[in-house]
């Protein structure tokens, strides 16, 4: 007698279907991406889709947390790896100009562009997202404050509003890579950025 094996095909490849997910909600956004989407892109049944990730809701969670530990993992490298915070923002703006213009991936950044639009009945999506995005301001604070009690910025520097700035600028890198900005123009962006640097007085 024969028996029926039951869930998931023997040929779904999790990783693989949650990079497809991952280039779906970067491109259309989570409001934009239907389960429909979802399931023709990773090669899944819905109730395959469900087994694995839960609804789509989860699922994007977990594609978010995945992108900051892939795609976006630049940012946190390129403040982690340099000896001192200037030359850690300036790597981090630089990398952020060649990753948001990667034609292998979607333009600019997931967090910042994947929940643009939404609905009340998502609106968690979106404060979710904000919350994601303040916590980015807070750890630029924090390195900055860092900077400063080290001296390597000037006593009087608002560090605060340096944070708010260095956010403004890696959004609207990422806003310019989805309208078409090359990295060579967003490289001179962040060469620009970077000028705002307050220098400790001698």
């Amino acid at each position: 007698m024969t028996t029926t094996k039951r869930g998931r095909p023997r040929s779904f490849d999790r990783e693989v279907a949650l990079v497809q997910a991952t280039l779906l909600f970067w491109q259309h956004g989570y409001e934009g991406t239907s389960i429909a989407d979802l399931t023709a892109a990773m090669g899944v049944s819905p109730p395959s889709l469900y087994a694995a990730f839960g609804d789509k809701r989860a699922l994007f969670t977990e594609v978010v947390e995945r992108y900051g530990d892939t795609f976006g993992a630049f940012m946190e490298n390129a403040l982690d790896q340099e000896s001192d915070a200037r030359t850690g923002f300036a790597r981090m703006l630089d990398d952020a100009a060649v990753s948001y213009t990667d034609p292998d991936h979607p333009a600019g950044c997931l967090v910042i562009s994947a929940a643009i639009n939404y609905s009340p009945g998502t609106a968690d999506v979106e404060e979710d997202m904000r919350a994601r995005r303040a916590a980015n301001v807070r750890s630029f604070e924090k390195r900055l404050t860092d900077a400063k009690a080290r001296g390597t910025l000037p006593e009087g520097t608002d560090t605060r509003a340096l944070a708010v700035y260095f956010a403004a600028v890696v959004q609207g890198m990422s806003q310019q890579a989805r309208d078409g900005a090359t990295v060579q123009e967003l490289r001179r962006v962040a060469e620009y950025a970077m000028a705002a640097w307050p220098e400790p007085v001698s």
